[in-house]
């Protein structure tokens, strides 16, 4: 059996996002030699919207606190605490935080690091 990796938040340089939010990249191969997955950690402020994109994998999240909606091309799917998600690879999406407290939300891949990503 491998050892466990234990890689805390803090040890992460965040990604800066709009409007102060901010993503670490907790799980990745630059951290963990021989990983499928990877795992992030993000914080979106009030009034935060994203700019759309679309992975070549697939990714599934939980929303830890907060709420708001995914954006897809052609409707908002509505989350809240509590709720997992799952966009399908290919999928156009932008996460916008339409309440009044921070959005703080889990997400994964099947894929090593973050995976290739087009941006709107």
């Amino acid at each position: 059996m491998g050892a466990v990796t234990v890689v805390p938040l803090e040890s992460v340089d965040p990604i800066q996002l709009p409007q102060g939010s901010w993503s670490r990249m907790l799980i990745t191969d630059a951290r963990v030699s021989g990983n499928v997955t990877s795992l992030g950690y993000s914080v979106f402020t009030p009034g935060t919207v994203l700019a759309p994109v679309r992975h070549e994998a697939e990714e599934v999240a939980y929303v830890v606190s907060g709420s708001g909606e995914l954006r897809l091309e052609n409707e908002a799917v509505s989350f809240a605490s509590g709720d997992a998600l799952h966009i399908p690879a290919g999928v156009w999406h932008a996460v916008a935080n339409t309440g009044d407290a921070d959005v703080v939300m889990v997400f994964g891949f099947p894929h090593p690091d973050y995976p290739p990503t087009e941006r709107r």
